[in-house]
């Protein structure tokens, strides 16, 4: 009485089938680049501008931020007088 009723077929295949997928992708070429000693030079060069100036940004800060103590400090004390 309180059973289920399964139906008496089985459920039908489906419809759609997939398409077989290629294992291997299509390999592309990428341009080739040529290296040489300009290109190392350049290379060079502009890694050490570029160090160079974040060392400059680098100094400035330290030194701004040491001027921003003293001043402090030196209006602190004016202040208390």
């Amino acid at each position: 009485m309180f059973l289920p009723k399964y139906p008496d077929n089985p459920t039908p295949p489906p419809v759609h089938t997939h398409a077989p997928v290629d294992p291997a992708p299509i390999a592309r070429s990428f341009p080739s680049v040529s290296i040489d000693k300009n290109t190392v030079a350049v290379v060079l060069v502009g890694g050490v501008v570029l160090t160079a100036l974040l060392a400059a940004v680098a100094v400035t800060a330290i030194s701004v931020a040491v001027a921003a103590v003293v001043l402090r400090s030196m209006l602190r004390d004016h202040n208390r007088r």
